[in-house]
């Protein structure tokens, strides 16, 4: 074992986009939730090694963006593209939604995915 490798935490990657097997440190950042009178949000902020390899033009999937070593409960989608910003991740939630198991809540009708310019 090395010295500091208590507080370093590698995992191998693949993603559409970026085919990669890679070991880096987490360094994701999470914002706060902040909330509209429908959704919840919250900005997820990819360190730069990770942002750099990962496409810029495409919504992620949960499962995508789990493999990335984002970790938030269920529920989540990341939902805009912010082009000037691409290392930050846009995500939103349907108020109420579970968030163990993910489900929204029941006659929830949401809104298509945007992007920002």
């Amino acid at each position: 074992s090395h010295k500091g490798d208590a507080y370093r935490h590698y995992w191998p990657f693949q993603v559409s986009g970026c085919s990669l097997q890679l070991s880096m440190p987490r360094n994701i950042q999470y914002s706060e939730k902040y909330q509209d009178d429908i959704y919840e949000y919250r900005h997820v902020i990819l360190p730069t090694e990770i942002a750099r390899v990962c496409p810029q033009n495409a919504l992620l999937s949960e499962h995508e963006w789990r493999q990335l070593g984002v970790q938030q409960s269920r529920g989540w989608e990341h939902y805009a593209l912010h082009k000037p910003e691409p290392h930050i991740l846009l995500f939103r939630r349907p108020l109420g939604t579970d968030p163990v198991t993910g489900r929204v809540p029941e006659g929830f009708h949401g809104a298509l995915p945007v992007t920002m310019h």
